[in-house]
């Protein structure tokens, strides 16, 4: 089963810079969008993806703001969105997807640069997702992508001493990651890539995505339970069309 996940900055913008084609050449059985940027009057404008059928989460606190999809070929049985607790509901950031073999979580993680405010939101949503997946995780294994918006270790962004202040790279951020990690998640992309200089985002300015002044922020983390069905994991930074390029998983199941 191949997945992507893709963080496209606005679902409208990406279309006009080859999303189609790429979702056409992807092969993939799912593919998780964060960022879509629809409200649901938009959704519409993608209902007639070839092959696909879709799921959306869009935001409803505010327009052109967040927003997650799913595009799937198999339909799942079952689709929840949003987390449980009504605090961290409204800005379409979740998607599951419930499989005979797995749960599949699609998750736009809030940014915490804004403000302390945002950053607490941030923290919050992190710790209820946790529990959400863990309490999931009782009756099937668990597969979470998306665009977690921390890089975890020092590998994972170009130049970590000059962010060590900087939300996506605090203390309390990667200690959180360190934590999910704990309690049985394993990031795919480094079951196969151990080295650094792998980056899945990269700032517009300073001519970054050129230099590969990036940062590793988008991932798949699979519950340990599916260790041995994980085929490979992989970064596709040659894919254009938005400031994150996709991240992709395949599964022998």
């Amino acid at each position: 089963m191949k997945l992507y996940s893709w963080n496209v900055n606005g679902l409208r913008a990406a279309a006009n810079k080859g999303f189609h084609d790429w979702l056409a050449a992807c092969g993939a059985d799912v593919v998780a969008l964060q960022e879509t940027k629809l409200q649901a009057h938009h959704e519409a404008d993608f209902a007639a993806l070839p092959d696909y059928e879709a799921v959306w989460s869009s935001a409803t606190v505010k327009k052109g703001y967040s927003g997650v999809a799913c595009l799937y070929k198999t339909p799942p049985l079952s689709v929840s969105l949003e987390l449980p607790q009504a605090a961290y509901q409204g800005e379409g950031r979740l998607i599951l997807l419930e499989y005979p073999e797995f749960y599949f979580f699609n998750v736009y993680f809030p940014n915490g640069q804004m403000s302390p405010e945002r950053l607490d939101y941030k923290m919050g949503y992190y710790r209820a997702f946790l529990e959400y997946a863990q309490e999931k995780r009782r009756t099937k294994p668990i597969v979470v992508c998306g665009d977690f918006n921390t890089a975890h270790k020092e590998i994972d962004l170009k130049n970590p001493r000059e962010n060590e202040k900087t939300s996506g790279f605090l203390p309390s951020e990667r200690a959180w990651l360190d934590a999910f990690v704990e309690a049985g998640y394993l990031d795919t992309f480094r079951m196969f890539t151990p080295e650094g200089g792998h980056y899945s985002w990269w700032t517009y300015r300073f001519d970054a995505r050129a230099r590969n002044v990036g940062w590793r922020i988008d991932y798949f983390f699979v519950s340990e339970e599916l260790k041995d069905k994980v085929e490979r994991a992989w970064i596709d930074p040659g894919v254009l069309g938005s400031d994150h390029c996709p991240v992709g998983l395949e599964l022998r199941l």
